[in-house]
């Protein structure tokens, strides 16, 4: 059999004869993102400073500049995601994009080399014009893009490493997930230290440098690793198989659904590929259902009857609509702990004895827990949850993620706490500051949160999509980022345009540059309040939320026999978000086994 046929990729004896796959492949996986993100988060969280002192733009500006280029970078992943389901594999749609990775970084390497393609002052908030405007904002463009396409292909090729089916590997898939993590946050804490320090103190072209060496070593790596990785076919458009459901629905809306969901339309277990899973009915969006009844006059093709597996599709990507939403609040915390705990780094004694930190590396804090955490959590956390709840990864996907927002909550409010100490010390004595030490308990506790948040989405999102839609999948995680950052610009603005109305000094919360003068607290407390109603709209769509159900078709069933796809059921054996058990159906025999995921 040929090396990226449809039979091989989903196929575990083959990946096991083979040897391909497993944690010996995610490994060049693991090395790239750690390398990649040495540069990419040191220069996000001190970009600002490059902007404003470099390229002369006013302080909004270059806090506009850096929200919008991580906001682009993360909605830019959903291409990506896109064309490795359809066009290309995962491995080619990565280089295709990692071109234009180190392309860019190149680019912001040589103009920041050279003095002649930097900005003159000109007194105005922008002044970058010409071909220095054209190179400075083409290359962050093409930065937004390569690095967005990158992440929303890499995700799903590592996981496709781990057939998810079998139970022993679909322990390591969960592994996998919180090993990509501690790679990436193991990375990023070299960069928001060393790279941080190199480009504040030696100069903007070394940090760059820094960068453009790390990311091309990086797929180096990657691309040696090519020998060991599973590749995919890509397959049919997932925007046409959703158009095709969508329409046919439409245009069979007045006919009436069967009593027996059995008696919707689905392909014979002989004229399938075997190595594509069926995916259960379930009861939710019955409206869909309608695009899988076929007329008796009409012939069955792609645009006149939809099978129940690719409506099912459509099910789940519905599904997953809520749980997005639940989200991008929690990352919209995250930016503004990312841009204000900064400013509040500056005001605060930064000194662990004759060393002084740089404010940009404040971050390094809940990178550092990061790294201490996600092996306890993997060897010790996990083992012992899965002791009681009998789940691969110890606990469900949306359970990880509730809990995660719970410690957004927690974080907001230890946020406010500091921010009125830290102000009350500055304002009595402001030769005296308190330790930048205090920021570690909000960063810690939101890089805990992030642990469980990030991975738990990047497993539920891959786990629960359709196989020929992971990759698009996997982006929506890092949809939720970039709309989380464009809403956090939005909550500054409505923010201060609403409390200016009411405030004795008739200015916003955040107006101005001295957070002295201004009410950071009662934002955080905002935000927290917020989170808290947010968590409780997240509960009502996790437990409304049916994990879907696959039918492996090991065995095709003898002539003439039947197959009933067992409805939608949690695998959890813990109340929260469990399922209702009497949505199992019953499986006639002739069916070798039921995969649920």
């Amino acid at each position: 059999m040929e090396e990226g046929t449809k039979l091989e990729y989903n196929s575990v004896s083959s990946y096991k004869i083979k040897g391909k796959g497993g944690f010996r492949a995610s490994s060049f996986i693991y090395g790239f993102v750690g390398l990649d993100n040495i540069g990419f988060v040191a220069n996000m969280v001190s970009m600002v400073l490059y902007f404003s002192f470099k390229m002369h733009l006013d302080l909004s500006g270059s806090a506009n500049t850096v929200t919008n280029l991580l906001g682009s970078t993360y909605l830019l992943s959903i291409i990506g995601g896109f064309i490795s389901d359809t066009y290309l594999s995962r491995f080619h749609t990565i280089l295709i994009f990692g071109t234009a990775e180190i392309l860019a970084w190149t680019l912001m390497t040589i103009q920041a080399r050279y003095s002649s393609l930097q900005p003159q002052v000109c007194g105005k908030s922008n002044c970058l014009e010409g071909g220095i405007g054209l190179l400075f904002y083409g290359s962050l463009c093409l930065l937004a893009l390569g690095t967005g396409g990158v992440r929303g292909a890499l995700p799903a090729l590592g996981a496709d490493q781990f057939d998810h089916k079998d139970p022993n590997e679909a322990k390591a898939l969960g592994r996998y997930f919180n090993w990509l993590l501690l790679s990436s946050v193991s990375g990023s804490a070299i960069g928001v230290t060393v790279v941080v320090w190199v480009s504040t103190n030696k100069g903007w072209w070394i940090g760059f440098l820094i960068s453009l060496v790390g990311t091309f070593l990086g797929f180096l790596i990657f691309v040696f690793g090519k020998p060991f990785y599973r590749l995919q076919v890509p397959g049919e458009s997932p925007l046409t198989r959703i158009l095709q459901v969508i329409k046919v629905a439409i245009r069979n809306r007045k006919l009436q659904l069967p009593e027996n969901p059995e008696e919707l339309y689905e392909i014979n277990v002989k004229e399938s590929d075997s190595s594509e899973p069926k995916i259960a009915h379930t009861d939710q969006f019955r409206y869909l259902d309608k695009a899988a009844i076929l007329p008796k006059t009409v012939e069955p093709t792609q645009w006149t009857v939809c099978t129940v597996t690719k409506v099912e599709e459509v099910k789940i990507l519905t599904r997953m609509l809520p749980i997005i939403a639940s989200t991008i609040l929690m990352n919209t915390c995250l930016a503004q702990l990312q841009t204000f705990s900064v400013q509040q780094g500056y005001r605060m004694n930064r000194h662990f004895g004759s060393f002084e930190v740089p404010a940009p590396s404040v971050p390094v804090i809940p990178l550092l827990f990061m790294c201490i955490l996600i092996p306890i959590y993997d060897f010790v956390f996990v083992p012992f949850a899965r002791k009681i709840t009998n789940h691969p990864s110890g606990i469900t996907q949306l359970q990880r993620v509730g809990v995660g927002l719970v410690l957004s909550i927690i974080s907001m409010g230890i946020a406010a706490l500091v921010e009125i100490k830290r102000k009350h010390q500055s304002l009595k004595n402001p030769l005296e500051p308190i330790h930048v030490f205090w920021l570690s308990f909000q960063y810690g506790i939101f890089g805990i949160a992030d642990m469980f948040t990030l991975v738990g989405m990047l497993e539920f999102f891959y786990k629960e999509a359709p196989a020929g839609m992971r990759s698009l999948s996997t982006s929506f995680t890092w949809i939720s980022l970039s709309f989380g950052y464009y809403l956090s610009s939005v909550f500054v603005d409505i923010i201060n345009s609403v409390t200016k109305r009411f405030s004795q000094s008739k200015k916003g919360w955040l107006a101005g540059q001295d957070l002295d003068q201004n009410n950071l607290q009662l934002f955080y407390w905002f935000l927290a309040i917020l989170s808290c109603l947010n968590f409780v709209n997240y509960l009502y769509w996790a437990s409304w939320y049916k994990y879907k159900s696959e039918d492996k078709l090991d065995t095709k069933p003898k002539s003439g026999d039947n197959v009933t796809l067992p409805k939608s059921a949690s695998v959890s054996r813990v109340s929260f978000l469990k399922a209702n058990e009497n949505d199992a159906a019953v499986v006639t025999p002739d069916v070798s086994s039921i995969g649920r995921t």
